[in-house]
């Protein structure tokens, strides 16, 4: 694994050791940063159930202000940890080994107002998936600016519902057995 541009192009990431974590693979996070583009420059950034912490990386890699990640598996956190030591990352970023819901709670509470979503919980995990949605659904108001953009890797034969509170998906990405849901603010009431 390694990341794919920007200032970080070519380096080696290490994932974590085991078979609990599933890295989102080299040419699906390719297809997410041609997709994301050139709206990385200066943006607040969560990586979500981040397990190696290469797409926030990857985002740090390619201009984002901030990255949060989130990942309660002690394995994972220590190899985000390990990646970003070994890069010299040394500012830019918060790891939260609580968990995505204890980190996006957090940033509710401090009114921070997020640019890109990214979440990549264990596929089986379907539970994950409508409980982080949801919440950020139904708090977009406070936790993401309008034109934020919220993605949720998944597997492509369970596809993941059109809307949740205010967010509703704007475009589904399918590579393999995996898929990309893209999900806007809807505006108004």
């Amino acid at each position: 694994m390694r990341v794919i541009a920007g200032e970080y192009r070519s380096r080696l990431l290490a994932a974590p050791c085991g078979l609990d974590t599933r890295p989102t693979s080299d040419k699906l996070r390719g297809t997410l940063f041609n997709v994301l583009g050139p709206r990385l420059v200066g943006v607040r950034f969560a990586d979500l159930y981040a397990g190696s912490g290469a797409v926030g990386i990857e985002a740090i890699s390619r201009g984002a202000e901030f990255v949060w990640f989130a990942e309660n598996a002690r394995p994972a956190a220590t190899a985000i940890r390990d990646n970003l030591r070994t890069l010299k990352i040394a500012s830019g970023y918060a790891l939260e080994d609580r968990g995505a819901r204890k980190l996006l709670e957090s940033l509710t509470k401090k009114g921070t107002a997020l640019d890109v979503v990214f979440l990549d919980p264990p596929y089986e995990e379907g539970r994950e998936y409508e409980e982080t949605l949801g919440y950020l659904g139904r708090n977009a108001a406070a936790l993401l600016n309008a034109e934020a953009v919220v993605v949720a890797e998944h597997s492509r034969k369970k596809p993941l519902t059109e809307r949740y509170g205010k967010l509703m998906r704007t475009r589904v990405l399918e590579q393999g057995e995996a898929a990309l849901s893209f999900y806007g603010v809807e505006q108004g009431e």
